[in-house]
C-alpha cells in the first residue's frame, strides 16, 4: 500500500500536526487514509503515538479533515469516536494531503454527544493572524454543516461508512 504524508499547517504556513498514513482508497466522500496503531504524530513541541487504528477522511469539496477511531474489545479507549478538524479544503495528492487547520473542531464523544471545540481559539486567531473574511465564512459554514451531519448521523458520519474503511485498514 502507498504511504501518504498528512501535513497540517496553521494560518501563515506555521507548521502543525504531521504523520504518515496509508492510502486506502476513494469514495464519494473523498480520500480515505489508514492510521495504524503505533503511528507517530508530531507537531512542534508535541509527539503522540496512536493507541488504536484510525481512518482519516480528506474530502475533495469541503473544508475539514475527519478522524474516525476504532473502538473494540481489544482497543484502548479512544479519546472520542470522531474528531473533525475544520480546515481549508484539503489538497489531496498522490503522496501528500495538505490542509490549513482553522482551529474549530467538531467532536462526537464515545457516548454520542456532539460539540464544537476551540471557538475561542478561532475567534482569537482570526484577529491575530488576519483570517480573510471568505475563509472565516467558509470555516463557520463547514463547521455548521459537519455539526449537523454528525448530529443526524448522515454519511460519512453514520458509523457504517467509516466502519467499512476501519475494517479495511485493520487487515
Amino acid at each position: 500500500m502507498r504511504t501518504v504524508r498528512v501535513l497540517f499547517a496553521k494560518w501563515g504556513e506555521r507548521p502543525h500536526w504531521e504523520y504518515d498514513a496509508v492510502a486506502l482508497g476513494h469514495d464519494a466522500h473523498g480520500a480515505w487514509l489508514g492510521v495504524p496503531t503505533g503511528t507517530l504524530i508530531t507537531r512542534p513541541g508535541a509527539r503522540i503515538v496512536t493507541r488504536q487504528d484510525q481512518v482519516v477522511l480528506a474530502p475533495y469539496d469541503a473544508g475539514y479533515v475527519a478522524t474516525f477511531y476504532a473502538h473494540g474489545p481489544h482497543d484502548p479507549e479512544p479519546p472520542c469516536a470522531v474528531y473533525v478538524d475544520i480546515t481549508t479544503p484539503p489538497v489531496v495528492g498522490e503522496t501528500t494531503v495538505h490542509a490549513v487547520d482553522l482551529d474549530l473542531d467538531v467532536i462526537r464523544g464515545l457516548h454520542g454527544r456532539t460539540w464544537v471545540d476551540d471557538e475561542d481559539e478561532f475567534a482569537a486567531h482570526r484577529t491575530a493572524y488576519g483570517y480573510p473574511d471568505d475563509v472565516v465564512e467558509a470555516a463557520l459554514a463547514d463547521c455548521a454543516a459537519v455539526s449537523a451531519a454528525l448530529e443526524a448521523g448522515d454519511p460519512p458520519f453514520d458509523g457504517a461508512t467509516a466502519g467499512g474503511w476501519l475494517a479495511r485498514a485493520s487487515r
